[in-house]
């Protein structure tokens, strides 16, 4: 598998990020190996918080957030997905799929033996992130999913999905800063739209980025639907305390944490919220918002 590393001088002086790098690597199933990159910030021996982005952000998305949990005492573990961000990028379409992505994380998570998690999921990183939880239930204490979903292609994506997967397929300039302008409510600034292109210099790094849409189950005989439809059975009987979290202003994902709220028997008694002027892209919206939230449910669970 051949793959590129984004260049480190793309990753000086962004705005509001000023974090320490960390790396490991995974297999990358074809006998190589892949760099990942991943913050990790406050002590080391705390239970972790584990915010896993979406497409086309990296861990940049939470920058807002990361100081709220540290400054809390608790150890915040931020990766950048492979393909994205500061971790390696495969440099063709197909060599990403949503199973190579579940096993990479879940590399990542043996190789830090992380125990006791909190998971904060958006987007990509609840696709990723649920199927995580239903595989190893025992390293997760509790989960936060923001703006996402968990699909087997049983029921139709809707049209606002369809017309962003046609966009991503085929826009001939796929600007990442732009996206994430467009799917906020607040508006990021022009530094921030730069910071979230860092990690693309160029067109070959944006293989990852252009083929995940492309990934998510939307027929019943997806290569990923049978995997997910599993993973639905084990979160159905879930105890795990489960919180959903969304941005009223986001049309994609509108509705679907009542799916959550229905299914997953430690969603029930939970104060879910549904915050005003947040888009698709909470984090940025409303970032101290989900955070406090976030740790508002965590004391929860400690006061138990």
């Amino acid at each position: 598998m051949q793959s590129l590393r984004t260049p480190d001088d793309r990753f000086a002086n962004l705005s509001d990020f000023d974090f320490a790098p960390h790396y490991t690597h995974v297999d990358d199933t074809e006998g190589g190996r892949l760099r990942m990159h991943y913050l990790d910030e406050g002590p080391g021996d705390a239970a972790p918080v584990l915010l896993m982005h979406g497409e086309p952000s990296w861990c940049y998305l939470y920058r807002h957030m990361i100081p709220i949990f540290a400054g809390a005492g608790h150890r915040v573990l931020a990766p950048d997905l492979i393909g994205f961000g500061r971790s390696d990028k495969p440099t063709e379409r197909w060599d990403y799929t949503y199973q190579r992505h579940v096993d990479w994380m879940a590399a990542w998570m043996r190789a830090l033996d992380l125990t006791g998690i909190t998971l904060v999921c958006q987007d990509w990183g609840g696709l990723i992130g649920l199927r995580l939880v239903a595989a190893m239930p025992e390293r997760f204490a509790r989960v936060v999913v923001a703006n996402t979903a968990l699909p087997t292609g049983d029921q139709p994506m809707g049209e606002a999905f369809a017309k962003w997967r046609t966009y991503s397929h085929s826009v001939p300039e796929f600007n990442a800063g732009r996206i994430i302008y467009g799917g906020t409510s607040t508006k990021i600034t022009e530094a921030e739209v730069a910071a979230y292109n860092a990690p693309f210099p160029d067109a070959r790094y944006q293989a990852g980025a252009r083929q995940f849409p492309m990934l998510v189950p939307d027929s019943p005989d997806n290569p990923a639907s049978a995997a997910n439809r599993a993973a639905w059975e084990v979160l159905r009987g879930l105890e795990t305390p489960f919180l959903t979290i969304f941005g009223a202003d986001d049309r994609i994902m509108a509705g679907v944490e009542r799916v959550f709220q229905r299914a997953i028997p430690g969603a029930a008694g939970q104060a879910h919220k549904v915050l005003p002027d947040a888009g698709h892209f909470l984090q940025e919206d409303v970032g101290p918002e989900l955070a406090q939230a976030t740790l508002e449910f965590i004391a929860l669970g400690q006061d138990a």
